[in-house]
């Protein structure tokens, strides 16, 4: 398991009051990370200060402010990457709900497969972080869109996306 991964989903889900009452269990977790890099730290813990000064309900409204009003930030990867119509947008969601029961991965009811926190979820499964940045390395155009309309908007969840991309790129790096 790649805890880093998990983190991550956790912090670009709706957020849940079991999170606010583990920021601080969370930077240590992080701290411990020998596979992140100082950078990747720096933006976890700045995500960590800006939600831990939120209550939850405003930390709850910020998310939906965020994602759930704002199309462009749509969190639904395959969203960003065929037309609402376009035939090919099913049988992109199909092939990765095919791939995470092939794996025995379980998705929740209701739940499209391409949804960022549900793919960072399926990645912090994964036994090693060569496969985990190849995997990524899929969703690096869908994650670079949706991390530039985020940081267009100043956002705190934009460095968290870019993040998810560039560690997609340094599969390449590795290869």
């Amino acid at each position: 398991m790649i805890p880093v991964y998990k983190i991550l989903s956790m912090f670009l889900e709706y957020p849940a009051k079991e999170l606010v009452g583990h920021w601080q269990e969370i930077k240590e977790t992080l701290a411990e990370q020998t596979e992140l890099s100082t950078e990747d730290k720096l933006r976890l813990e700045t995500f960590i200060d800006w939600a831990s000064s939120k209550s939850f309900t405003k930390l709850q409204a910020e998310y939906v402010n965020t994602f759930d009003l704002v199309s462009d930030h749509s969190l639904y990867l395959t969203y960003h990457l065929f037309d609402e119509q376009d035939r090919d947008r099913g049988p992109a969601l199909i092939q990765l709900s095919e791939l995470y029961k092939s794996t025995g991965f379980e998705i929740g009811d209701g739940e499209l497969p391409d949804y960022l926190p549900l793919i960072l979820e399926y990645v912090a499964t994964m036994d090693d972080i060569s496969s985990a940045r190849s995997f990524l390395q899929q969703t690096v155009q869908a994650t670079d869109i949706i991390a530039s309309r985020l940081e267009e908007n100043n956002s705190p969840y934009g460095p968290l996306v870019r993040m998810v991309e560039q560690h997609g790129h340094l599969a390449d790096i590795a290869a």
